[in-house]
C-alpha cells in the first residue's frame, strides 16, 4: 500500500506542467520540477534514512537532519538567486524559525521540570512503592498501563513510560514473556495517554500551539484515547503468568527536599500557560517561561535551605558534597538536546520542502486521492514508520480544509498510531534500549494486529461520539 502511493505521489510530480513554475514577484514559486527540488528531496529521505537507523547505527538523529535542514534552505537560494525575491526566502525560513524557537522553549520548560522531578527521586519513589506492594503479574500489568496512560498527559510519554518500564524490569526478575507484553502495554498506555491532552504529545503541542484546537478540545479524544489502550490490554492480558513475582524492593527511595513541591510548580506552570492562551490570548510559550521563574525562584530557596541545614548538621565540610543540594542550571543542561535540535532540522527541513512546493502536492494527492478521513488514518499509520513529528508538521503546513472533527481525527491518529511499531514512538524506541533482549521490535511486531484493532476501535469511536 505504502508503494502504490509512493508511485502516485511521484507520478503526480511528473505530470506537472514544468511551465508552472515561473516566478511571480512577491510570492514563492513553484520548485517541485526544478533540480532543487529533485535534490532536496532525495536529501531529506538520505537524512532520513539515517535517523530510521539510529540505534543500529548509533548517530544521534539530530545530526542528519540538521545538515539536511541548512542543504534544503541553500538549495532555495540558489533557486531564487538573481530573481530579486531574496525577502521571500528570508521571510519564509524566519517564519519557520519562530515556529520552531516557539516549541523549543515550551519544550525546555518541560523538560527542566521533569529532570528537577527525576533528580529529587519523585518517580524512583513511585516506582519502589508500586514494586514493594507484592502485586500480582497481572495487577502489574494493568497498574503499570493505567499509570501510563494517566501520567503521560501532565509528563511526556517519553518519561512516563521509562518509569514505568523500571517498575516491570524490578518485579519481572527474569521472565522475559512478561517483560516484553508489559513494556508493549505499556507504548501503548503512554501515546494513547498522550494524544488527549495538549502537554501529552509534541504533536498535541503543535497543535495547540497552531491555534486549531483549543486546551479543552483535546479532551473529545479521551475516550477514543481509552479504547485504543484498553482493548488490545485486554486481549494481551490473556497471554500474562498467573501468580505473583518473586523479587521485591528491600527499601524505598526517599523524595528528597523540595520534591512535591516542585511536582506542585509544574502543575501551577501548566495552568499558568493554559490561561495565557485562554484568558490573555498570549502564546502558551510565554507561560511556560513565566512558570520556569517560578522553579528558578524556587531553586534559589531550595539552594540556601539545603546549605543551611547541611552546614548545621557538620557533618562533611564542604557544601559541594550536599547530596540534598540543587542547582537550577544543571537541570537545564541536562535536557534533551539532542531531541530539541532534531525538532530544528525537522521543522526547518520539512517546512523548506512546503516552501518548495511539495507539501502542497502532497495534501492535493492524499486529500484528494483517499479524503480527509482516509487521509488522517494513512497519518497514522505513516507514523509507525516514520517520526509523527515531520508527519504531523507537514500536515499543519499543509493545512488542508477539513471538518474540526478530522482535525481532532489527525490528532488522535498521529498520537496513537506509532504504538503500531516499536520503532514508531519514542516511547517504545527508548524502551528497546531500556529492556534490551527483552522488548525487541518483533516482540512488539507480535502483538502489532491486536494493537491494530484498537487503533480502528479508536477511530470508530471517534466518530461515534465526536461525530463524522
Amino acid at each position: 500500500m505504502y508503494f502504490r502511493i509512493l508511485f502516485g505521489f511521484i507520478a503526480a510530480c511528473l505530470s506537472l506542467d514544468v511551465h508552472a513554475a515561473a516566478p511571480s514577484e512577491g510570492t514563492p514559486f513553484s520548485l517541485i520540477t526544478a533540480w532543487q527540488g529533485f535534490v532536496a528531496i532525495g536529501v531529506f529521505v538520505f537524512a532520513y534514512i539515517f535517523v530510521i537507523l539510529e540505534e543500529q547505527i548509533e548517530m544521534r538523529k539530530s545530526k542528519p537532519v540538521l545538515v539536511a535542514a541548512g542543504i534544503i534552505w541553500i538549495l532555495i537560494a540558489i533557486a531564487y538567486a538573481g530573481t530579486g525575491q531574496s525577502a521571500v526566502v528570508e521571510s519564509a525560513i524566519r517564519h519557520n524559525f519562530l515556529e520552531y524557537a516557539e516549541l523549543f522553549f515550551f519544550l525546555l520548560v518541560a523538560m527542566t521540570y521533569i529532570n528537577a522531578m527525576l533528580e529529587r527521586n519523585v518517580f524512583n519513589a513511585l516506582r519502589d512503592n508500586l514494586t514493594a506492594q507484592g502485586f500480582s503479574y497481572r495487577g502489574i500489568f494493568w497498574l503499570t498501563g493505567i499509570l501510563a496512560f494517566f501520567i503521560s498527559p501532565i509528563a511526556d510519554n517519553l518519561t512516563t513510560a521509562l518509569v514505568m518500564c523500571a517498575v516491570i524490569l524490578a518485579v519481572g526478575g527474569s521472565h522475559k514473556e512478561f517483560i516484553g507484553i508489559g513494556c508493549v502495554n505499556i507504548v501503548v498506555a503512554a501515546n494513547a495517554g498522550g494524544a488527549f491532552s495538549p502537554f501529552g504529545d509534541i504533536t498535541t503541542l503543535m497543535v495547540w500551539q497552531k491555534g486549531i484546537l483549543s486546551f479543552t478540545e483535546f479532551f473529545a479524544l479521551f475516550v477514543p484515547a481509552v479504547v485504543n489502550f484498553v482493548l488490545p490490554a485486554v486481549i494481551m492480558s490473556f497471554a500474562l503468568p498467573k501468580g505473583k513475582p518473586d523479587t521485591a524492593v528491600s527499601q524505598q527511595t526517599p523524595i528528597k527536599t523540595g520534591g512535591i513541591v516542585i511536582v506542585g510548580l509544574f502543575i501551577a506552570t501548566i495552568v499558568t500557560a493554559v490561561s495565557f492562551h485562554n484568558f490573555l490570548h498570549l502564546p502558551p510559550v510565554y507561560g511556560m517561561m513565566f512558570g520556569l521563574g517560578y522553579l528558578k525562584l524556587y531553586s534559589y530557596y531550595l539552594k540556601r535551605l539545603t546549605h543551611n541545614q547541611y552546614h548545621e548538621s557538620d557533618s562533611i565540610p564542604g557544601s559541594h558534597n550536599n547530596p540534598e543540594s540543587f542547582d537550577i542550571f544543571s537541570k537545564i543542561a541536562k535536557a534533551e538536546w539532542d531531541t530539541l535540535f532534531f525538532f530544528y532540522g525537522v521543522i526547518l527541513a520539512v517546512g523548506g520542502l512546503g516552501f518548495m512546493g511539495y507539501l502542497a502536492l502532497a495534501s492535493e494527492f492524499m486529500y484528494g486521492t483517499f479524503g480527509p478521513t482516509g487521509a488522517n488514518i494513512l497519518v497514522g499509520m505513516l507514523s509507525a514508520i516514520v517520526d509523527n513529528i515531520p508527519v504531523m508538521f507537514a500536515v499543519l503546513t499543509m493545512l488542508p480544509d477539513m471538518s474540526h472533527n478530522q482535525w481532532l481525527l489527525v490528532t488522535l491518529t498521529a498520537g496513537v498510531g506509532g504504538s503500531l511499531l516499536s520503532v514508531g514512538s519514542a516511547a517504545g524506541v527508548a524502551l528497546m534500549g531500556q529492556a534490551r533482549g527483552y522488548y525487541t521490535f518483533f516482540t512488539h511486531l507480535r502483538w502489532t494486529p491486536v494493537i491494530a484493532l484498537g487503533y480502528a476501535a479508536s477511530i470508530m469511536v471517534h466518530f461515534w461520539i465526536n461525530g463524522g
